[in-house]
C-alpha cells in the first residue's frame, strides 16, 4: 500500500472591519492560487473578483463594528472553495433588478460553479467552489 494521500491545501486569515481589507483579502488570495500554482488559469480571475464581491458584502453588511471577517480557502482533488464568514445577522440575497448596487451575489452565482450560505452559531458563511480540471 505505497498509495499518497493528497490533504487539502487551506489558507486563512482575518480581516479588519475597513474599506482597504477587500483589497488586501483579493491580495491574500492571489499569493495563495500562486502558492499552488493556480495563478495562471483560466479561473484564476473568477476566483478574485468572487473573493472581493464576498468581502466587500460582508464588509457592507456583514461585520459589526468591531468585528472582523475570515477568509477561507481550500484546494484539494474536487476544486477550490472559498468561504466568507462574518458575525452580522441576515441572509444575503441576489438582485436581479432595480437597485445601482446589490449585484455582487449575481456575479458570484454567475462565476462559481455553485454558491450558498450556511448559518453559524454567530453569524454565517458565505462560501462559492470552483471546479478545476
Amino acid at each position: 500500500m505505497n498509495e499518497t494521500t493528497r490533504l487539502p491545501l487551506l489558507r486563512e486569515r482575518f480581516f479588519r472591519r475597513e474599506r482597504r481589507s477587500a483589497q488586501a483579502a483579493r491580495r491574500f488570495t492571489a499569493e495563495a492560487l500562486a502558492g499552488w500554482g493556480l495563478a495562471e488559469t483560466a479561473r484564476a480571475d473568477d476566483v478574485l473578483l468572487c473573493v472581493s464581491e464576498l468581502v466587500t458584502n460582508a464588509l457592507l453588511h456583514g461585520v459589526p463594528p468591531g468585528r472582523q471577517l475570515r477568509l477561507f480557502l481550500r484546494y484539494d482533488v474536487s476544486g477550490l472553495v472559498v468561504e466568507v464568514h462574518d458575525s452580522g445577522s441576515g441572509v444575503p440575497r441576489v438582485v436581479h433588478d432595480g437597485d445601482e448596487g446589490g449585484r455582487g451575489l449575481l456575479l458570484v452565482a454567475a462565476l462559481s460553479d455553485r454558491w450558498g450560505v450556511r448559518e453559524r452559531e454567530l453569524g454565517k458563511a458565505v462560501w462559492c467552489e470552483f471546479a478545476w480540471p
